[in-house]
């Protein structure tokens, strides 16, 4: 069968686009996990009782294996972030703006200090 052939693109060519483009959207948003008033956002239009979101947090834990970490922005918070939003009464206590400071806070106090 003869592959479709448009200004020097292989119809096989759609899957690689497609494979990088869901990596990109997901390091995009892994990334944006770091911000702690996405997470209160996320919190309050109710993303963590939906179970598939949870599992879709878990799967994103393959940020941190070293061939991908190394395409994150500020590995530290977001993998901070990640690491917090895997625990249930994190998620139940995102709602909370005093939480969400303290996050804040803790996220801009470790970027002054850098790595230690």
């Amino acid at each position: 069968m003869a592959e479709a052939n448009v200004n020097g693109t292989k119809s096989r060519d759609v899957n690689w686009f497609a494979v990088h483009q869901r990596f990109d959207i997901e390091c995009e948003f892994v990334q944006s996990l770091s911000n702690p008033h996405y997470i209160l956002h996320l919190a309050a239009n109710k993303y963590f009782d939906d179970a598939t979101f949870v599992a879709y947090l878990k799967y994103l834990e393959y940020f941190r294996q070293p061939e991908y970490i190394k395409y994150l922005l500020y590995p530290g918070p977001t993998l901070r972030a990640l690491e917090l939003l895997q625990q249930e009464q994190f998620r139940k206590d995102a709602l909370n703006p005093a939480l969400i400071e303290q996050v804040l806070q803790e996220g801009m106090e470790a970027a002054a200090t850098g790595p230690r």
